[in-house]
């Protein structure tokens, strides 16, 4: 599975709960919460004011350095 800005959160952290970290560090302790699961990275670094295209780089390079 290959992470977009229109995966949901719940997929991010099904696939790796490492991811979990990554979004804590960028602003998002909101992680665990329910209403938190169904939005898309995009919709919750919106609303966090984070910025999107440098969340996903982060997530990204996470998962790619696992698979090295």
């Amino acid at each position: 599975m290959k992470v977009t800005k229109e995966t949901t959160m719940g997929e991010m952290l099904e696939l790796d709960g490492g991811i979990a970290v990554i979004l804590m560090q960028a602003g998002m302790h909101c992680v665990g919460c329910p209403s938190s699961i169904g939005e898309s990275l995009e919709e919750a670094c919106m609303v966090h004011g984070l910025d999107a295209d440098v969340v996903l780089a982060n997530i990204n390079e996470y998962l790619s350095s696992k698979n090295a």
